[in-house]
């Protein structure tokens, strides 16, 4: 299909709009994880409109970080978006975003937005939403998606529509990985072949405490199935759970799922690639509510995040994956 290249909102706003308009927002250097957007825009908006924006951030970049040597690949972009599905790029020049140079007003991203990668990043989830907020305004769309890789990202902008009235709809879409597991982002391509065998880290933690939240699980369901008497120690014991038949007790009061335990899990991987050559430096790992990326308590039931931070050589990374605590009594 054919991609039109819009450089300002008036060129954007005198297009003919008919049925919905889905809007996916990047800052370029597109590949599959964005393409998995485009397309999923594209199945939401049907015989309507998708529009891809592709905008390098100045106000999310913190001093010392990379808003220089991000790439910027715009002919590319174009023919991913055109291949994914997009109608339209936009792709602003910053005085069509800051006309008057750094806005004096912005979005606060209030006290999630001191958590995790606001932490790491002042100021950098503020800037995120005021450029969100802007490119909400000037595409004007009726739904917007988002990866899940950036959890942190994702919540506060749900949270920014609901709480200012925004009216869309905001959509997440899974993350995307390449087939050793990692993450898809813009800045894999700063990795060396060295420095990416560390980072596959990132993914392998989240994996390791993903396998033992489902382990965990299955057991307490196990357990359940059988009264809480010598019995179920004996059930346990004949399907191989040695471990958990010598301590019957302890799983029926463990909480489901264990966020203890599943910490554990993936500190161990994360600890072993500080080892490594390159090291892996984390920055954190945490396992939080997504409503508002605080901590969980060993008693949480309900959807959770684990989420993680490093730094490979000169590269920040992030991931995440999404778990459940707490199956039906």
């Amino acid at each position: 299909m054919t991609t039109t290249v819009l450089r300002t909102a008036d060129e954007l706003h005198a297009r003919v709009r008919t049925g919905r308009r889905a809007v996916v927002m990047t800052m370029g250097a597109l590949h599959e994880g964005h393409a998995t957007l485009i397309r999923t825009a594209r199945e939401i908006a049907g015989d309507g409109e998708v529009v891809v924006t592709v905008f390098v951030n100045p106000l999310q970049f913190g001093a010392g970080e990379d808003l220089d040597r991000y790439p910027r690949t715009l002919d590319a972009d174009v023919k991913i978006a055109g291949l994914a599905g997009a109608d339209v790029v936009f792709a602003p020049a910053v005085d069509e975003v800051y006309p008057g140079g750094e806005p004096q007003v912005r979005i606060s991203a209030g006290p999630m937005g001191g958590r995790l990668e606001g932490s790491t990043r002042p100021g950098h989830f503020d800037g995120m939403l005021t450029v969100v907020a802007k490119l909400l305004h000037l595409t004007r769309p009726d739904v917007a998606l988002f990866g899940q890789k950036d959890a942190q990202q994702l919540a506060l902008i749900r949270r920014m529509v609901r709480d200012l009235n925004f009216g869309m709809e905001i959509v997440g879409v899974p993350t995307v990985r390449e087939a050793d597991g990692l993450a898809l982002s813009s800045r894999n391509r700063y990795l060396s072949a060295t420095e990416r065998r560390t980072a596959l880290a990132l993914s392998q933690a989240l994996f390791a405490g993903s396998d033992r939240h489902a382990a965990q699980e299955a057991l307490r369901a196990r357990a359940r199935e059988v009264p809480a008497t010598h019995a179920r120690a004996e059930a346990l014991s004949a399907i191989g759970e040695s471990r958990a038949a010598a301590d019957t007790h302890a799983v029926a009061k463990a909480a489901p799922g264990g966020p203890a335990a599943v910490r554990a899990a993936a500190r161990l991987i994360l600890d072993d690639a500080a080892r490594l050559n390159p090291p892996l430096a984390l920055d954190y790992l945490a396992l939080v509510d997504p409503s508002d990326f605080t901590e969980i308590p060993d008693d949480h039931t309900g959807e959770a995040v684990l989420a993680v931070a490093a730094r490979v050589g000169a590269t920040r990374l992030i991931d995440n994956i999404p778990l459940t605590f707490g199956a039906a009594s």
